[in-house]
This record gives structure tokens, C-alpha cells and sequence, in this order.
């Protein structure tokens, strides 16, 4: 029975690949899976210089690129580049996303689809090409999609980019039911950074959430890294879940 047992765990991530992995959470996600031993792929719209710094510190670990996730062909070239340099994908990190600084009635058509292909449509195609990859070299692996607070509860300004995380949430459980425990999927949702997706709420609206937060602070990077590396390295039977770091703020 433990043979049984231990033939249908997902290892261990071994290759991660991070979306908008060059500031912020995702910056912090790849620095953070370096430390464990990992071997990371990042990519995002402009490679900062603290994404540099850890190419040229971890040569052998760790492939970058200026990519646009809406690019699909871009980031299909980028995945094949990571295969070549750091071996076969097995577990990706959706982070890349765009936040929204107007109300509803007034955000344009153009700036909805943006907000819908950013952080809805482009994940989800790079997902179905990494797993097709996966599975094609008969692979198991993790997924980790970084979505928010705002899909579970109303937020005004935040209507188009509340959709999206809501709809990234949605996916996660059906993937985890789709991919047969073959590969893992669950998502992250943050509350508010004190950063610059969050100045939309205004300082006021921020105060608010700190105030009603039992653990007095907005959430901070380093208090996401955690629950994304066990999502992806650790044994924890945790499948198609939401996994809520605000603090307790939503409750």
C-alpha cells in the first residue's frame, strides 16, 4: 500500500518558471526559491537590475528574459529557452499581472481587455503550454497562481482586475480536478501591498483595512514567499485550493 502511496505524490518542483519575476512579490518569490536549491526562470516586461544581479550570482540556476506574458509566442520561445538552459519545467508561478486605477463606468474598453488578457487569458495559455510540456516528457508538477483579496470581496476602482483574479481562482479549482493529481494546482490571493497596485484604494480606504486587519499591517511579500515555496516543494495533499494571506482583514 505505501508503494501505492508513494507512486502518486508530485515531486518536489525541481525548474520553476515566475511571471513578473523582477520586482515585487515576484521578485521575491525567485529569490527566495534560489535559497531552497531551486533552478528558477523569470521573465517579465522589463528585467530589473535586481533580476540581473541574481542571473549573473546564479548562472547555472537561474534564466531571465524581457517578455510580455500577452506575447504567446514570446513566452512559448522563453519556455523552450528555459528547457535548453535549465532542464524540463515542472512547476510555474503565475504572477504577472496589471492593476486598474479607475472606477468601472469610466475604465475604456481597450483598458478592460488589457486587464483580461494581462491577468486572465495570458495565464492561462501559458499554463496549458507548460503542463502539455509536462506531460509530454511524463512529468508530474505544481502550479501557483498569485491572484488577491479582491476576488472574494468588493473593492470600487477594481472591478475589470477583481474579474480576473476571480476568474484565475475559479480555474484553479478546475484544473486541479482536470489534471488528475498529475500536476497540483492552487492559488495564492494576497491581501493589500503597501505598493503601487494598491494606491488606487487611496490612503484612506488603506487605513481602513489596516484598522479592521487583526495583525495591524497591510501584507508584506515576505509573508507570501512561505505559502507559495510549500505549495511547490512540499508534501501537503493541498489541491485546488485558495489560500487566503491577509491577516485575517476579510474575515
Amino acid at each position: 500500500m505505501s508503494d501505492l502511496v508513494d507512486a502518486q505524490l508530485v515531486p518536489p518542483a525541481t525548474v520553476v518558471l515566475v511571471s513578473g519575476g523582477s520586482r515585487g512579490l515576484g521578485l521575491a518569490i525567485v529569490t527566495d526559491l534560489l535559497g531552497r536549491g531551486l533552478k528558477v526562470a523569470a521573465f517579465a516586461r522589463t528585467v530589473t537590475p535586481e533580476l540581473e544581479k541574481l542571473a549573473a550570482e546564479h548562472p547555472d540556476r537561474v534564466h531571465v528574459g524581457s517578455v510580455d506574458v500577452t506575447d504567446q509566442q514570446a513566452s512559448q520561445a522563453f519556455v523552450k529557452e528555459v528547457e535548453q538552459r535549465l532542464g524540463p519545467i515542472d512547476g510555474i508561478v503565475n504572477n504577472a499581472a496589471v492593476g486598474q486605477d479607475s472606477l468601472h463606468v469610466h475604465t475604456s474598453t481597450d483598458g478592460i481587455a488589457r486587464i483580461i488578457e494581462t491577468n486572465l487569458t495570458a495565464p492561462l495559455q501559458l499554463t496549458r503550454f507548460v503542463v502539455r510540456r509536462m506531460f509530454a516528457k511524463g512529468l508530474k508538477g505544481r502550479i501557483v497562481n498569485i491572484t488577491s483579496i479582491c476576488a472574494q470581496r468588493g473593492f470600487p476602482g477594481l472591478v475589470a482586475y477583481s474579474a480576473t483574479k476571480g476568474g484565475m481562482d475559479a480555474a484553479t479549482r478546475s484544473l486541479a480536478r482536470e489534471l488528475g493529481g498529475r500536476v497540483l494546482a492552487n492559488a495564492v490571493a494576497p491581501g493589500f501591498f503597501a505598493s503601487e497596485m494598491s494606491a488606487v484604494l487611496g490612503q484612506t480606504q488603506l487605513d481602513q483595512i489596516v484598522r479592521r486587519t487583526p495583525t495591524g499591517h497591510l501584507t508584506e511579500p515576505e509573508e507570501v514567499v512561505p505559502v507559495v515555496r510549500m505549495l511547490l516543494c512540499e508534501q501537503t495533499n493541498i489541491n485546488g485550493q485558495v489560500i487566503v494571506v491577509d491577516g485575517a482583514a476579510s474575515i
